[in-house]
């Protein structure tokens, strides 16, 4: 199995941001190489054979946790799962302690998904180990971006030059910022839509053309990613209504209609089915939300091997 790694010299994968696109395109690459993995019989390869990798999860996320998991698994690795609950972050230790006290089991690989941003970063600073974002705040979330990416080329056959549409709740996302990230320095146009209360301004110095009318680039785009309306990080005041919120910037089988034909429909999960896509939308034809889960353990399976590749 041949991969790309002659230039990845990253220990840690802690955003989107910061990697150049050479660096993306490695990491597309080699999940495609690990893709096939999935289909065999024993679905295994000993490429991690001897590491240790622990989910840190400071956040629920069945979703990523059990991708990681299995990411780690497919390649042979030792995994541990660890949770805040019962732990002694529960008694009041630090995250850098608990992670130092982890690391000194003789630990390879730190997944971590917590709610401050900056929290991935502040642990790649503290341990020896190396450390992948899972997820922090809502300042990242690489590996979704990186599945996203990886799922775009894979129908379409190349990033550079479409047009992909971001809705929904943008200032509480992580995903929307490595979806931006990664697309834009792939080539892609990205255009980010919400109602001003959830999508300032501000965006556009990232790249993005910011829009507040959903009905005004329907008919342009070629992929619309629905974005989870989280319900737990947004302040009243953002939000007026879930009816208004489907009304204006939900994807209905109306709204579809106005759609491109070939139009690839994305969502991150968990969905909140009948507010931000109806169900017939996201188990249809142009949906692309279980190949991206799919896609997702190949994706992960690059990234836990390209760090351990670097810090082996």
């Amino acid at each position: 199995m041949a991969h790309k790694t002659q230039r990845w010299t990253r220990k840690h994968l802690l955003g989107l941001e910061h990697l150049s696109a050479d660096e993306i395109r490695i990491v597309l690459d080699t999940a495609n190489s690990f893709k096939e993995v999935s289909t065999r019989s024993v679905k295994k390869v000993p490429a991690l054979r001897g590491h240790v990798v622990v989910n840190v999860f400071f956040e629920d996320s069945t979703r990523t946790r059990t991708s990681f998991g299995l990411a780690a698994q497919r390649l042979s690795a030792d995994v541990i799962d660890f949770s805040e609950k019962g732990s002694s972050v529960s008694k009041g230790e630090t995250l850098i302690d608990t992670a130092r006290n982890i690391e000194a089991m003789g630990i390879d690989i730190i997944v971590l998904r917590h709610p401050a941003a900056g929290a991935a970063d502040l642990l790649s600073r503290s341990v020896k180990c190396s450390v992948v974002n899972a997820g922090d705040g809502a300042h990242e979330h690489p590996t979704q971006g990186l599945l996203d990416l990886y799922t775009i080329r894979e129908r379409f056959g190349k990033i550079e030059g479409l047009k992909v549409a971001i809705v929904g709740d943008i200032v509480n996302s992580r995903v929307a910022r490595s979806n931006l990230w990664g697309l834009t320095k792939l080539g892609a146009e990205v255009i980010l839509v919400g109602p001003p209360t959830l999508l300032p301004r501000s965006f556009e110095t990232m790249g993005a053309r910011v829009v507040h009318n959903f009905e005004e680039v329907i008919g342009e785009v070629d992929v619309i990613n629905m974005l989870r309306v989280q319900f737990e990080r947004i302040k009243s005041s953002q939000f007026p209504s879930v009816r208004e919120f489907t009304h204006l910037f939900g994807l209905t089988s109306e709204r579809m209609q106005r759609c491109k034909k070939d139009v690839f429909v994305m969502h991150p999960g968990p969905m909140n089915r009948g507010i931000e896509i109806s169900s017939q939308i996201a188990d249809g034809p142009h949906s692309g939300i279980l190949t991206q889960v799919t896609n997702g353990l190949a994706v992960r399976m690059a990234a836990l091997y390209l760090v351990s590749h670097v810090s082996s």
